[in-house]
């Protein structure tokens, strides 16, 4: 096969971030899925078509023929943060049965997947054991490693499980961290000459100033309030969360980020288009993926599915494939 032009299905699409990140290696997107129309309205604007609805609504038999399968699962089933029901949760947690039935009707060479790091230990680490299971139980072979989007070149500490299978048994690696120097800083992505309406009240940066952990951290910084109520100044951002509170994060405590910072803290190009409010990018954004952690792990089933394929190919073919 020739893997520099592949076709993949785009399902709990989102904003469109897997998407983007196996477009950069050559994917054609043959069909995409997505629930929230709000998300929708944003990957229309992006990308020409309006994502099919809700996938368990959806026959497998009605899919076109593709060779990546690729989704970000809702995670709140899963997260530190949310009720961490799992598959007990039958409106979220479940959904991964819908992924596992795709496979298994469609047999596609390759799949990737992508979840809250907390999948891994959830239940003592029983849901992740039933996931992989029931991936391994229609042939995949299966690789999952946790990854952090700062290490692949965006000022965003962003942990989450990346789960990649192939029918076949391909050498398969998971990509390693860029080099220091081909990564963004804050400074890269901040927008000057912020409009007003994106700044916090004076009370708001008093009380948030008043219990900054370290005063004389450099600019820029952005901050957040953790568990113990303390404010902590990071060169880089949290992790973007779709449930967020307003004041969140806060860049120097003085304002929240605008819709470009945010998609640039995930590593959407500013050729991005943005067609909803503040307040839906912002939740957009915090269920999105870092497009350039993507990429990569994308680069690498790409480089690993064409030397498995060099094996049973002529020399010139090989060479041509990885050229």
């Amino acid at each position: 096969m020739d893997w520099s032009r592949f076709r993949f299905i785009d399902l709990f699409a989102g904003i469109g971030g897997i998407r983007l990140g196996f477009e950069s290696v050559g994917g054609i997107c043959v069909f995409s899925s997505e629930f929230d129309e709000d998300a929708c309205k944003t990957y229309e604007a992006n990308f020409g078509e309006h994502p099919a609805g809700d996938i368990a609504k959806i026959a497998a038999q009605d899919l076109p023929d593709f060779d990546i399968l690729l989704g970000g699962f809702p995670c709140q089933a899963f997260s530190i943060i949310g009720k961490k029901e799992g598959f007990a949760n039958e409106t979220c947690g479940t959904l991964f049965f819908d992924i596992e039935r795709i496979l298994k009707a469609k047999r596609p060479p390759a799949f990737m997947l992508e979840n809250v790091r907390n999948l891994a230990a959830h239940d003592g680490g029983r849901t992740f054991h039933v996931i992989r299971s029931h991936l391994e139980s229609l042939g995949y072979h299966v690789h999952a490693k946790v990854l952090n989007a700062l290490d692949y070149g965006v000022p965003q500490k962003r942990e989450r499980i990346i789960i990649v299978g192939f029918l076949e048994n391909v050498p398969f690696r998971f990509p390693e961290p860029v080099p220091e120097v081909q990564r963004k800083s804050l400074r890269d992505i901040l927008e000057i000459d912020v409009d007003e309406k994106y700044y916090v009240r004076p009370k708001i940066r008093e009380l948030r100033l008043k219990r900054l952990k370290a005063k004389d951290f450099p600019k820029p910084y952005i901050s957040y309030e953790n568990m113990a109520k303390s404010v902590t100044p990071h060169a880089y951002s949290s992790a973007l969360r779709a449930g967020a509170s307003a004041n969140y994060i806060l860049i120097n405590d003085e304002r929240r980020p605008t819709e470009r910072e945010m998609l640039r803290l995930q590593g959407f190009p500013d050729s991005f288009r943005i067609v909803v409010p503040y307040t839906k990018i912002r939740h957009q954004c915090g269920n999105s993926v870092a497009v350039p952690m993507i990429a990569a792990v994308a680069k690498s089933m790409l480089e690993a599915l064409r030397l498995h394929e060099c094996r049973d190919s002529s020399y010139e073919v090989c060479m041509a494939w990885t050229a």
